[in-house]
């Protein structure tokens, strides 16, 4: 087996992937949402040290400019992230 996680021991790797192959479809997907919210959350506070106090709504279209390409977040939301940022 190569080692995948550069960083992780072939040992703990083992054990690693037992542990997700033992995990249900279901598991894995929660696994995936959490982690998901959590570098979602970590953009956020990057987002309001970065531009200080602002509504909610300019947090979320911030964040969503991170996800999305320019001509969608333009297109759905009229909100150029060239012009107002990421």
């Amino acid at each position: 087996m190569t080692n995948k996680f550069h960083d992780t021991s072939p040992h703990i790797q083992k054990i690693l992937i037992a542990g997700y192959r033992r995990m249900s479809p279901q598991q894995k997907l929660k696994r995936v949402s959490e982690l998901t919210k959590s570098v979602q959350q970590l953009a956020l506070s990057r987002i309001r040290k970065q531009y200080g106090r602002m509504s909610e709504r300019e947090q979320r279209l911030r964040l969503a400019a991170l996800w999305l390409d320019r001509e969608t977040m333009i297109r759905v939301f009229h909100w150029d992230p060239r012009e107002k940022g990421y």
